[in-house]
């Protein structure tokens, strides 16, 4: 459909809407708006975002698209229970301030969430035109459209803070749940400060996530908008290392801290090799790729990465994905994808899988590493694989990979990075005694993100373990209602 059809179709959708109202068949035949993105081939060679958003008149359609059920399913798919349908109706008036409005009494980071968020498990699983299809590929693109509206009405006003209360409050990490916790805290008169272990605040979303998938401007403009709140941000600041939480409290006089830490601790497999030079978690590639910026070795950054030529990454999540795309764009000349399950139990985004096959990765499903093989100089030059099949169902639900007998192949390679699954860092349970912690390392909550420590709070990974920043968000709110509560009494 050229521009000109889409706006010929919108005009005449919408005066239909004003003269006799849409009928749900009017809204089932429009046709579900695709996201413009960069060619498959050109962006290889870039680290530009990927997906470039709606123009008005797709937002608008897409928009429409929206039955705008009474009973509102897509809300109980939302953590933060954004008022999904009241936000795309204003976009289907054309009233794109309005909505981000909307949207931003719930959420604080829409131009994030819009980006990154696994809305097709969340909202848009609910989606009632997604059901009627039987496709959530066909449900109403909420992300996309909270990610317009973020995007197209700016918004430069600064939250309002309640007068000063006296009240110090520690927010330990600066990612999603971070800064969120932060930002609403703060809004309760209480003065806040974040310790961040980094260099640069932002947590997963500038050392994680990259560029080409979230673009580090944007994480920069909610961090703005904390200090002209008056939060306070130091980095290079570790907790339990720099100081305690107990000092924290009691000789820094923090009434209340909010450990959001992440789950940081990289899971390897336990197989012969994973310690030759070429083996990398994925936590520490995307690091020196993204927060170190290594993509620009040469032009102004010479943080030290591999310049591989044949790379394999090992995992079916986002990260995994994340780790192959990045790889690519460091000029890597083969990227293979090993993972032991079908496709169809990839944990990751159908939009990442399908963005990482247009530029070039090649999947290998149903295999798994058993052994990684190096040269003299001990460093990597193949791996040893193992076929499998899928068997019953696990606890995750998903079918069970079952080893086919005698199957061994291998793979040359010089580069190996390993993306499945991070676990928590141990360093706060170790500094931290009367912290509960469950067998898994996270740390145990109540209801309201309290832990077992007298006005202490977490939330994100570190409680839920590996999950996503929506999830984090969500906790990080429902600590700072907890925080504020404790301390106004």
């Amino acid at each position: 459909m050229t521009e000109k059809e889409r706006q010929e179709m919108l005009d005449k959708l919408l005066a239909k809407r004003a003269d006799e109202g849409l009928r749900p068949t009017d809204r089932y035949g429009i046709p579900a708006q695709e996201m413009p993105s960069q060619d498959g081939v050109e962006r290889r060679s870039n680290v530009n975002e990927v997906a470039l958003g709606y123009t008005e008149s797709e937002a608008r359609l897409e928009a429409l698209r929206c039955l705008q059920c009474k009973n509102v399913p897509c809300i109980s798919g939302c953590p933060v229970r954004i008022k999904i349908k009241d936000f795309i109706e204003s976009i289907a008036d054309g009233n794109f301030q309005e909505a981000l409005e909307i949207i931003k009494e719930n959420s604080l980071l829409p131009a994030v969430c819009g980006r990154v968020c696994p809305q097709e498990v969340q909202c848009q699983e609910k989606c009632t035109v997604g059901l009627k299809f039987k496709d959530v590929g066909k449900a109403v693109s909420v992300g996309r459209l909270e990610r317009f509206a973020a995007d197209w009405a700016k918004e430069d006003s600064v939250p309002k803070v309640a007068p000063d209360t006296g009240k110090k409050v520690a927010i330990i990490g600066s990612g999603p749940g971070g800064i969120v916790a932060a930002a609403d805290v703060r809004r309760a008169g209480h003065d806040v400060t974040i310790f961040e272990a980094f260099h640069k605040p932002g947590g997963v979303m500038v050392y994680g996530i990259p560029e080409f998938r979230l673009p580090k401007a944007i994480v920069q403009e909610e961090i703005d908008v904390l200090t002209k709140m008056g939060v306070k941000i130091e980095c290079n600041f570790v907790v339990g290392r720099t100081r305690t939480i107990e000092q924290l409290m009691k000789e820094d006089g923090f009434d209340a801290v909010y450990v959001g830490v992440g789950a940081g601790l990289p899971r390897f497999m336990s197989i012969e090799g994973e310690s030759l030079v070429g083996v990398y978690s994925a936590n520490e590639y995307l690091t020196r790729a993204n927060l170190m910026k290594a993509y620009n070795f040469g032009k102004g950054a010479d943080t030290p990465i591999a310049v591989s030529k044949r790379v394999a990454v090992v995992g079916g999540g986002n990260v995994a994905m994340d780790s192959a795309r990045t790889a690519v764009r460091l000029g890597a000349e083969k990227v293979y994808l090993i993972y032991r399950r079908s496709e169809v139990e990839m944990p990751a985004r159908v939009e990442e899988v399908h963005h990482a096959k247009e530029e070039g990765v090649e999947f290998l499903i149903l295999q798994s590493p058993i052994r990684v093989i190096g040269d003299d100089n001990s460093k990597v030059k193949a791996v040893e694989c193992l076929k499998f099949e899928l068997g019953e169902p696990d606890d995750s639900g998903r079918r069970r990979p079952v080893p086919i007998e005698g199957s061994e192949f291998t793979i040359d390679l010089d580069t190996l990075i390993i993306a499945i699954g991070n676990g928590a860092n141990p360093l706060i349970q170790q500094t931290t005694p009367g912290l509960e912690f469950n067998k898994w390392g996270n740390i145990v909550v109540d209801d309201n993100c309290k832990t077992s420590m007298e006005g202490v709070y977490a939330g994100g990974d570190i409680v839920l373990g590996a999950a996503t920043v929506i999830l984090a968000m969500g906790q990080g709110r429902i600590a700072a209602a907890g925080i504020n509560k404790y301390l106004s009494s």
